[in-house]
């Protein structure tokens, strides 16, 4: 059995990149990308399956985490603190959200300006959903109001990515 593990990692050192690319790609959907997780209680695996061990466990339904592998029904995870683990595909979502990051907190705001007038402050790791995002800017939704957020103050967006 250790010859076999040893030959398929030459095997996959030696591959071409796209032959590695594909062995860690289950759909065509872009890695990285963000996602969340759509249960309240997530187990993160050391790898890929469930004989793996359970490095630790989620208990936000939401929270957003980035996807950087695939295989099969797993994905690799990374979350907001930078830890990787693998989760199975039903325990995420397509939905987006961000977590509020910064050590004061995002003033949500009427419109996408920092001139426009502050609704709420949602205070550092909350958990708001995006419901679109600008260049700048994302609209976001939690504990009852939706305004704009400046996407620095956003963990789970990419800089440069818009959506609607």
């Amino acid at each position: 059995m250790k010859f076999f593990l040893v030959a398929v990692l030459l095997l996959l050192i030696s591959a071409p990149s796209n032959a590695q690319d594909s062995i860690f790609r289950s759909t065509n959907l872009p890695l990285p990308r963000y996602v969340s997780l759509s249960a309240d209680e997530v187990h993160v695996r050391a790898g890929p399956g469930l004989q793996y061990p359970i490095l630790w466990q989620f208990q936000k339904e939401n929270l957003p985490v980035e996807v950087t592998l695939e295989f099969d029904a797993w994905r690799k995870i990374r979350d907001h603190d930078g830890e990787e683990g693998w989760v199975h595909v039903s325990l995420l979502s397509g939905a987006r959200y961000g977590l509020i990051v910064g050590d004061s907190g995002a003033l949500v705001r009427k419109d996408p300006r920092s001139d426009a007038r502050a609704i709420a402050a949602f205070e550092p790791r909350v958990v708001a959903r995006m419901e679109e995002c600008a260049l700048d800017w994302c609209k976001v939704a939690a504990q009852g109001y939706a305004g704009w957020v400046y996407k620095n103050f956003l963990w789970g967006v990419y800089d440069t990515e818009e959506f609607h």
